[in-house]
């Protein structure tokens, strides 16, 4: 630091990206406070409830060509990955339309080549994050396995498979009975798979981000729990307002996830947000389980082989933060599991639903402040933020540091929407 007082720096957020910005900056030498109202790694975080892939091949959005003319049967079909809380439809309009318009053939391909730096070295982003803390433990480099119930079905995914191909991911493909040799538990009914080779998963994300805290406060860090109502600068510094004082540092970092936004709109950035409302569901010693994680195509179900049991996660409703968990992308869960393993029984089961963040054109918001760079946003990951986060910190560390490097923020900057 030549000679200079490190620069005291709060991250607010504590899943994920939280996390792994403020690692990230306590590694370049920063005096990093952590805050979140929740123990990091807690049931309350997205990060927590997460499917456990690294997917780093999921750098094509769900709003494809043609999701205006598909949306209404994922909704209304018995096994459609999208939910929807009817009476939540009015506030959520504002967000909806230009999600919509983000579909296009062109935006679409935009928003892909602005996903790949985020998501393509996300194994050896994680690999490098937990590196010298308990986390270590959790992470484990796999396959990730796409079932289709025959060539047909692939080929109407054409679109996004092409953009994988063009940005440089391979893949072998399995048919038939090569798919049961492959993975023995596996229903007869899908007869055509990818196999994406160099991918990864965490065993346990809610132990994972718990163990990177606790590396970074054993590594001098601070974590602090409060609810930050506001976040100001004054020419020498950021003030966070809790609800019974204040803390004052000289750079701060919003990562708080589905409500960062609310803390964004107060320095001056309107950025469309909405909660992509996540569910899993955990079959505890189950009797079946595959090897990697496997994704059900058509119901955009990922089951995942956790410490314990299976996970199932994957399918989306859009109802905002305040509303109860619903029961049907539940069972939707638990009838994709017993497509996918006939037979399988397990001892008991454990659900979850929590709020990922997702802006209108699915990609983050990562950068400066409009009012100030001594604040700098890392939020709006959608169902990628498990996969991204360690890379995301990285990059908002070397730029709230002043490091030189060649990551352009011009995609992710929090005014791209006025």
């Amino acid at each position: 630091m030549n000679g200079q007082k490190p620069p005291n720096i709060a991250v607010v957020g504590a899943g994920i990206v939280g996390v792994s910005c403020a690692l990230h900056l306590q590694r370049l030498g920063a005096a990093v406070t952590m805050i979140d109202r929740h123990e990091p790694g807690g049931i309350e975080a997205a990060s927590y409830g997460n499917a456990g892939v690294l997917a780093r091949c999921a750098v094509v959005p769900v709003a494809t060509p043609g999701i205006v003319l598909k949306a209404p049967i994922m909704l209304f079909a018995r096994d459609g990955p999208l939910f929807m809380r009817w009476s939540y439809l009015p506030q959520l309009l504002p967000w909806l339309i230009p999600y919509l318009r983000s579909s296009s053939r062109k935006r679409v391909e935009y928003i892909v080549r602005n996903l790949i730096p985020l998501l393509f070295d996300s194994v050896d982003e994680h690999r490098a994050l937990a590196r010298g803390t308990d986390a270590e433990r959790w992470l484990r480099a796999c396959a990730y396995l796409y079932l289709y119930e025959n060539r047909e079905a692939f080929e109407r995914d054409a679109f996004s498979w092409r953009l994988r191909r063009e940005h440089g991911f391979e893949w072998d493909t399995l048919q038939g009975e090569s798919i049961r040799e492959f993975e023995p538990a596996l229903s007869r009914n899908y007869e055509f798979a990818v196999l994406l080779k160099d991918h990864g998963m965490i065993a346990n994300p809610g132990n994972y981000v718990s163990d990177l805290a606790k590396g970074f406060a054993a590594a001098g860090g601070e974590v602090v729990r409060a609810d930050i109502k506001r976040v100001g600068t004054r020419n020498d510094g950021v003030v966070l307002q809790a609800d019974d004082h204040d803390i004052k540092v000289d750079k701060a970092v919003i990562a708080a996830g589905a409500w960062s936004h609310k803390l964004a709109a107060k320095l001056g950035a309107n950025v469309p947000l909405e909660s992509e409302r996540g569910y899993h569901l955990e079959l505890l010693h189950a009797s079946k389980q595959p090897s990697v994680p496997v994704m059900d195509a058509a119901r955009k179900c990922v089951i995942t082989p956790m410490q314990g049991g299976l996970r199932l996660g994957g399918v989306i409703e859009f109802g905002g933060l305040d509303a109860p968990a619903s029961k049907g992308p539940l069972k939707l869960l638990l009838r994709a599991a017993k497509a996918v393993l006939p037979g399988l029984e397990y001892e008991t089961k454990r659900t979850w639903m929590g709020h990922r963040p997702t802006t209108a054109d699915s990609l983050p918001v990562i950068g400066p402040a409009p009012s100030s760079r001594r604040v700098y946003f890392a939020y709006g990951h959608q169902h990628v933020g498990l996969t991204a986060g360690p890379k995301t910190g990285r990059v908002v560390a070397q730029h709230m540091m002043g490091l030189q490097q060649n990551f352009d923020l011009d995609a992710y900057r929090c005014d791209r929407f006025s």
